[in-house]
């Protein structure tokens, strides 16, 4: 799923949120008899997914080219 297809309220939603809200279509889907019901809110669930996926990629992306930026700058300390 390409960033430009995704939801504009997801964008600036936490992962924390996000979680929360595949949490709850989760047991919504577990408390669920008819399967023809949960078609719709398991392919929520999989956009879903796929947003918080990206994300956290961003997030780790941002993380490690921080931590890169101050090994460096130690390293040039020395």
């Amino acid at each position: 799923m390409k960033d430009k297809n995704l939801p504009p309220d997801n964008n600036s939603t936490s992962l924390e949120e996000l979680t929360e809200q595949a949490n709850q279509i989760i047991e919504s889907l577990e408390n669920e008899k008819d399967l023809n019901n949960s078609i719709e809110s398991y392919q929520k669930l999989l956009k879903l997914n796929n947003i918080i996926e990206k994300k956290f990629h961003k997030n780790f992306k941002s993380i490690s080219e921080e931590t890169n930026k101050k090994v460096k700058d130690i390293i040039k300390k020395k």
